[in-house]
């Protein structure tokens, strides 16, 4: 089983709100079948607000440790929590 750390969307209608998740990469985005959750990310709030990424950063060196791959956009949040260093361009 590939794990995959990404996105699942929670919140109403054009208010939305993610939990940052573990999941098996063959589930849907929200299936509800999570292994974990490692941290929240809220983008009503502004961009300079400590609580619009939420990161538990054990949780998820221990994921990745495991080979867990982030998507796209956590790997953005990793980059900026300083746990990995940018993709070259």
């Amino acid at each position: 089983m590939a794990k995959v750390i990404r996105l699942a969307r929670f919140g109403a209608k054009k208010r939305p709100y993610y939990h940052v998740v573990v999941t098996d990469s063959r589930n849907a985005r929200n299936s509800g079948a999570i292994l974990e959750t490692v941290g929240k990310y809220n983008p009503m709030l502004a961009k300079d607000d400590e609580k619009r990424v939420i990161l538990d950063i054990e949780k998820i060196k221990a994921w990745m440790g495991k080979g867990a791959k982030p998507s796209d956009r956590v790997y953005k949040f990793l980059v900026n929590a300083g746990l990995v260093s940018a993709k070259p361009v």
